[in-house]
């Protein structure tokens, strides 16, 4: 990581104490991204023993005759997550969440990033184009259906995977309730939901902070703790041209939180692999991150300082940077923290548990005794060329802006390939991609052996080739950037599937991983354990309390951060931590309060935006980020390390009062 700046190691030094004696044992972490529709009476204990004063079907329950917490629970296109907090369908997520939207609808002349939005009526709030949110209405347990339907194409003879099968699923379900209906297999087949969803796409922006205040610290923070970031945006649901009559939404608390409060947390959840095998994780780790988190820093590099040194620029690329960045950042710090947490050795470790049992049984041993080892010699025999095809994507297919352009152009057979050229390059700055295409062009052919690179990419890098074998790439990319018709040769040469053909397999990785799964499951399940499959954008609730987090050896970081943090942070000189003058005089005339605080509710990316409710279900923060030392987690969820960073929403109603005046949504909220 980059050094941190001076007033940032001032400040922890400040939040996090350093103790001498020894330290009381923490609350134990509640592990789990649990489905809604499945909570049962040991689950149910356990939160009721944790703080929870609500029963079950207060958070789920299709069939009950009012609404629960779950129908006020949104997701934003299955990348995030809002929740309704009014009964007009107003919406609150994180800023990062609406970042892109901001993005999109901001011009020089309007810059709602820099400058923030508010709508001080209805009339002003600002029309998304091509925004969908979802609104879960029910989920049905359809592993029997999916199994008979399976065994009817087998007896037809028909081929299928699992796009047919959620085609066949979605499209009966869809005509039957007239809801979006969606099939998710959970533990790699083991069971099939269908999730059915109330769609709106009439979806208005109404009240974002300028990035200043809500990603306050930028990049520099991102991961860490303390932070001090108001990350919240509003939208408001329309239907029919009017504001959504919200059948349920949700209470804002303004008592705020003590250590040791229950938490729970209400989501979509993206992605996990826990699992995952040990050797999977090790590819991912030793092979892959190797080389994204090798360029990426550059890219970041290259575009930060484009982005000081010109606000154009800034506007341009402050989306693609912040999703540069937070990618990045997290891979990196998921590297350390498999190798610090020893995630790798865990995972062999209930590997030679699984083997055991799978040996103590014939019918065990003949489905799964070499799956392990086939495992193994799948990704010794494909890790080479796994490697090449990383750095493929990463230089010729993400290295630069304008490459997706590049793609189309090359793709296109209608004839509009100037428009589509006009269209891109008026997206991005001649000296960024000049820039980035000179380090993907170099870590390409320097990484990618010459038998998959193209014989038009071989004569070209020739040319800018001196006699002592150095190649000039500023020159080569600049030469290219003058000749489209040869860029696009440049870029779309060389398919994935040269790198796919020269593989050669032992078996199926899909398939090992899918039998994998399926041995772990039934063991976990033999042996009575409580199970959650991996994330996979359903509606999850996790549950835990407000914690400290203890980093390292002899180092306490408070549950909470304050105002007076982002008064020593704020630097008007920094663009990451340079608040606007008339948001640090309502900051600094006022006692300190409360921003951020800390959580062990166990999430991932999609949780972003998702409330933080207290015992009673009511809305006492928002999730935003996690911790440095929570990024295994998408491998393994490490006890007393897992934390959930949230805003808290005193905060943002502070903000919305005391600085955006917006005292119409207060009122709508219930806040007097």
């Amino acid at each position: 990581m980059r050094a941190k700046f001076t007033h940032i190691s001032f400040l922890k030094t400040i939040v996090c104490i350093v103790l001498l004696l020894s330290l009381a044992p923490a609350a134990l972490a509640d592990e789990g991204m649990w489905m809604v529709n499945t909570i049962d009476k040991a689950l149910a204990k356990q939160m009721k023993q944790r703080g929870l004063k609500l029963a079950p079907r207060e958070i789920y329950n299709a069939d009950a005759p009012g609404a629960t917490l779950s129908d006020a629970i949104v997701s934003l296109e299955f990348y995030g997550t809002a929740s309704l907090v009014s009964p007009e369908g107003l919406i609150i997520t994180n800023h990062h969440c609406a970042f892109s939207d901001i993005a999109a609808i901001s011009t020089a002349d309007h810059n709602y990033l820099e400058d923030g939005f508010w709508a001080y009526s209805r009339q002003e709030e600002l029309p998304i184009p091509n925004k969908k949110v979802y609104i879960l209405k029910r989920v049905l347990d359809v592993t029997g259906e999916v199994e008979a339907l399976k065994a009817g194409l087998d007896a037809k003879g028909e081929r299928y995977g699992s796009r047919k099968l959620s085609h066949l699923m979605e499209t009966k379900y869809e005509k039957e309730t007239g809801l979006e209906a969606s099939l998710e297999s959970m533990w790699a087949g083991e069971k099939y939901y269908i999730s059915l969803y109330q769609t709106y796409t009439d979806i208005r922006l109404v009240a974002a902070p300028p990035v200043s205040i809500a990603a306050f610290g930028g990049d520099e923070d991102n991961w860490e703790w303390p932070q001090h970031k108001c990350d919240f945006a509003l939208y408001r649901i329309y239907d029919h041209g009017e504001p959504l009559v919200s059948e349920k939404w949700l209470k804002i608390s303004t008592k705020g939180v003590q250590e040791g409060d229950f938490t729970m947390v209400l989501g979509f959840p993206g992605r996990t692999d826990r699992y995952s095998s040990a050797a999977k994780t090790a590819h991912v780790i030793e092979l892959q991150r190797t080389v994204t988190n090798d360029i990426r820093k550059e890219q970041m590099e290259i575009v930060r300082k484009a982005m000081d040194a010109d606000p154009e620029v800034r506007l341009k690329y402050a989306d693609w940077f912040f999703m540069l960045s937070n990618v990045q950042e997290l891979q990196e710090g998921e590297v350390q923290c498999v190798d610090r947490f020893r995630v790798i050795d865990e995972k062999r470790a209930e590997e030679r548990e699984l083997q055991a049992w799978i040996d103590a049984d014939s019918d065990r041993k003949a489905r799964w005794g070499t799956l392990l080892s086939d495992l193994e010699a799948e990704y010794a025999a494909t890790d080479a060329i796994e490697q090449q095809k990383s750095w493929y994507r990463e230089t010729l297919i993400r290295g630069t802006r304008i490459a997706p352009t590049m793609l189309r152009m090359s793709n296109n057979r209608t004839g509009d390939k100037e428009e589509i050229y006009r269209r891109g390059l008026s997206e991005v700055d001649p000296a960024v991609e000049k820039a980035l295409l000179a380090l993907a062009a170099e870590k390409y052919f320097e990484n990618v052996s010459p038998a998959f690179t193209g014989e038009h990419q071989k004569a070209l890098r020739s040319e800018f080739t001196n006699a002592a074998g150095s190649t000039d790439y500023p020159a080569l990319a600049a030469w290219l950037w003058e000749h489209p018709d040869e860029m696009v040769d440049f870029y779309s040469e060389v398919k994935i599937t040269a790198f796919n053909d020269a593989e050669q397999h032992v078996a199926s990785l899909t398939d090992l991983h899918h039998e994998y799964i399926h041995a772990l499951y039934a063991m976990r399940s033999e042996k009575g354990l409580m199970q959650y499959p991996d994330a996979n954008s359903t509606l999850r609730l996790t549950y835990g309390r407000v914690s400290a987090l203890s980093p390292c050896d002899g180092v306490v970081c408070s549950w909470q951060s304050t105002s007076q943090g982002l008064l020593e942070k704020n630097n008007p000189a920094q663009h990451d931590f340079a608040l606007p003058d008339a948001f640090v005089q309502t900051v600094a005339g006022a006692p300190r309060f409360p921003v951020n605080f800390l959580t062990d509710n166990d999430i991932t990316g999609g949780n972003s935006g998702s409330p933080v409710l207290n015992a009673r279900g009511e809305v006492v923060g928002l999730a935003f980020d996690g911790n440095k030392e929570s990024l295994a987690s998408n491998f393994s969820a490490t006890e007393g390390y897992n934390k959930c960073v949230c805003v808290d929403i005193r905060y943002v109603l502070r903000t919305l009062k005391e600085y955006a005046h917006l005292d119409r949504i207060l009122e709508e909220m219930g806040i007097r």
